[in-house]
């Protein structure tokens, strides 16, 4: 594991004691688009071959076929030199806030690239690296005092959340104790919303950064753009007193561990209950199987889930408060790390999984059930004999009923379930077959498969 996600994976079990009732918890109101999105992360080094933004703009079409809705754009800024890890450096190393990587194109490029997303219907957020910058990154010579430094004097490397240096040898840590710095890092995140018009943001290590700045940053970004959209990369709940959405590390990881059969499926009503009691009731967590730091530093889906990979994503896309993510490739079955500082592109010619991503996020758009925070319909475990490898769901809204079935086990399952609160007539999303449910009955899943029926 890299010192990075040890990181963010240690500031997030950090916030975990001190979890509030959900009651107690300030939210923001999300944007209308927001609803039934899905996110998409865009690795735009490694989407093509020419690794530019004109040469992904070229890809919308396919995007808009898979019906993704927020492109996620990873930092696009040019990356620091003086230190940098291998050829290409450090997509989190970032030399200039308001300018373009040169080696992804111009701002013009950008600008256009946003206006064709826009036209499209879709909506772009920018990762955003606040905690800290390249070491030659213009504000270390205008401004040192804006960086915390060592005893010798010498800037400080980016630090832990035990406030120990870490292996980010290549940035230098900001600090939040300056008022000019706060002021200058929300006009750089201003300039990219008023003259890029992008939509929103993804922050990096947001827990690394305090969390009154975050309420600041909110407040001066909204009064010009009311509709934004913040996701953090943090867990707990207080960030949603700043942003729309957290990630959810540590499902991640539990559907890791019940894809390798280390944990049962009734792990799951721990973790599910404690989210019920902890966030508040339109908070979105962003669920998934792949992103860019697990496919580069801790292996594909494919590495960690094995056959698994698609019961753990139907079930990150169907939970109550999911922001369903993926990441570039998932759709081409994206069997290889991606390496992190230089140049490594995606072979888009491995098996396709657009048909089963097509399909889920169609099953999310039009199933008002699964729509993410308070939107979204209740959510209800279904009872089964199935054991430890079978896990069942449903979520409901009004008339619209969900049912999900899943089995993590190498042998199909034949499970009896009870307690369904809506019987009738379903349809099987992928399939298409008609089946009428009772309030209790029997349901095959396949081997490492998965079961969605609707009403």
């Amino acid at each position: 594991m890299s010192m990075r996600h040890r990181f963010i994976t240690s500031t997030a079990a950090a916030l975990l004691p001190a979890l509030l009732p959900a009651q107690q918890v300030a939210q923001i109101s999300h944007p209308a688009w927001s609803r039934s999105s899905v996110l998409y992360e865009v690795n735009i080094r490694q989407y093509t071959p020419q690794g530019t933004l004109a040469a992904f703009e070229r890809q919308l079409p396919r995007l808009d076929s898979l019906g993704v809705d927020v492109l996620w754009l990873m930092p696009v800024q040019p990356i620091g030199v003086k230190n940098r890890k291998g050829p290409l450096g450090s997509y989190y190393s970032v030399r200039n806030y308001t300018a373009v990587n040169p080696e992804y194109g111009t701002a013009a490029d950008f600008r256009r690239l946003v206006d064709d997303v826009h036209r499209r219907r879709k909506h772009v957020i920018l990762d955003w690296v606040p905690n800290h910058s390249s070491f030659d990154n213009v504000w270390v010579t205008q401004h040192p005092d804006w960086y915390l430094h060592k005893a010798d004097g010498s800037i400080m490397n980016a630090r832990d959340n035990e406030d120990h240096e870490t292996d980010w040898t290549d940035v230098a840590e900001l600090d939040y104790s300056k008022p000019a710095m706060r002021a200058a890092m929300i006009a750089a995140m201003r300039w990219w919303v008023d003259s890029m018009h992008v939509d929103g943001f993804r922050c990096d290590v947001a827990g690394g950064v305090p969390m009154d700045f975050w309420m600041e940053a909110r407040r001066a970004l909204a009064a010009s753009r009311p509709d934004l959209f913040m996701l953090a990369e943090a867990e707990g709940p207080k960030f949603h007193a700043a942003f729309d959405a957290t990630y959810g590390w540590e499902l991640h990881h539990l559907l890791n561990e019940i894809a390798q059969a280390k944990k049962p499926t009734t792990d799951l009503d721990a973790y599910l209950a404690r989210e019920r009691r902890t966030y508040p009731p339109g908070a979105d967590r962003m669920y998934f199987t792949s992103n860019h730091d697990e496919n580069s530093w801790n292996g594909t889906e494919f590495e960690r889930m094995g056959q698994n990979h698609l019961p753990a994503f139907v079930l990150a896309a169907t939970l109550q408060h999911s922001l369903p993510l993926l990441y570039t490739g998932q759709e081409v079955s994206l069997s290889k790390r991606l390496r992190f500082f230089e140049k490594d592109t995606v072979d888009w010619r491995g098996p396709s999984l657009a048909q089963f991503y097509r399909a889920m996020f169609a099953l999310k758009h039009e199933n008002h059930a699964l729509w993410n925070g308070a939107e979204g319909g209740e959510q209800i475990k279904l009872e089964t004999n199935g054991g430890a490898r079978v896990y069942a769901l449903t979520r409901t809204r009004g008339a619209n009923t969900v049912l999900v079935a899943l089995n993590f086990a190498s042998s199909p399952a034949r499970i009896s379930y009870s307690g369904l609160s809506h019987p009738g007539a379903y349809t099987d999303w992928f399939t298409k077959s008609r089946a009428s449910l009772g309030t209790a009955g029997i349901l095959a899943i396949p081997a490492n498969g998965y079961r969605v029926l609707v009403q």
